[in-house]
């Protein structure tokens, strides 16, 4: 079996957006921020950690875990028209009552590098040009990186979220692949993924994919980030399982994550130089 390690494609593109971010005025990413989830807050000083790195200024607005729906809505709004920031995105998780997919609506599409403002959803439903949800374009990204042929291919995607299961189903019908989706509501989930050539899975259950689930020789990407009683993460494949049967596999952590990151970074240092 081959593991689909994501560091190598990860600082290949951090060099390629250092770049593009020296070619032009620095871009500047504001991260909005409304919680006291320690998972979410190490994982924005990871994104600004990484922002500085390649020449990206990077500006965390931490509205605090009590903020109103008002309160973030009014300060996307507020930082999607200012003209010194580039790139915005609303960290999840949020405050009880607010809507993370009703308050991405503030935030400019031209500023919406990890795409979640439902305009973006619908370019890229539509096939016109957007900034694809980071997580998504990453899973791309790493089948590109490692020759994955798509076109004619069985994909099976696992999960329906907004923030990957359903933009990562139109990326992929765009490179011709053959998709379903899974969800929750899906009946035998291991005969469906047991058929697919390509398997992605991406709803936040540890160990929910298994040996039974997976097909003889199937690339599988593994999107999960569950956290472990140790501090640790694993995957939402149980990688000891499906290593004896897959072809290639993602390992978490050090597989899709990395490339995340830092395609979030190159989305803003585009955000930058849109004309």
């Amino acid at each position: 079996m081959k593991t689909l390690t994501g560091r190598d494609l990860a600082a290949a593109i951090r060099a390629q957006t250092q770049a593009e971010a020296a070619a032009g005025p620095q871009p500047r990413l504001a991260v909005v921020v409304a919680t006291a989830d320690e998972a979410s807050l190490w994982y924005v000083r990871s994104i600004a950690k990484a922002a500085a790195g390649v020449g990206i200024a990077c500006d965390v607005v931490d509205l605090g875990q009590d903020a109103t729906p008002g309160q973030i809505g009014e300060t996307l709004a507020r930082l999607s028209a200012d003209p010194q920031v580039h790139g915005l995105m609303l960290q999840t998780p949020l405050p009880a009552g607010a809507s993370a997919q009703e308050l991405a609506g503030a935030i400019d599409p031209r500023k919406d590098v990890d795409g979640a403002n439902p305009l973006s959803l619908g370019r890229l439903a539509a096939g016109l040009p957007a900034f694809p949800p980071a997580t998504a374009a990453a899973v791309m990204a790493l089948l590109d990186h490692y020759e994955v042929e798509l076109a004619g291919r069985r994909a099976v995607v696992v999960g329906r979220s907004t923030v990957v299961g359903k933009p990562l189903a139109h990326l992929l019908l765009d490179r011709h692949a053959t998709v379903t989706v899974c969800h929750s509501r899906t009946r035998d989930l291991a005969a469906v993924t047991s058929q697919a050539e390509v398997l992605v899975a991406a709803v936040g259950r540890a160990g929910l994919i298994g040996a039974a689930h997976v097909a003889m020789g199937a690339v599988v990407i593994d999107v999960g980030t569950n956290p472990t009683d140790d501090g640790g993460l694993t995957g939402d494949v149980d990688f000891g399982a499906v290593s004896g049967v897959a072809g290639a596999l993602t390992p978490v952590p050090g597989g899709v994550g990395p490339v995340t990151t830092a395609l979030l970074l190159r989305h803003t240092a585009r955000a930058a130089n849109l004309p």
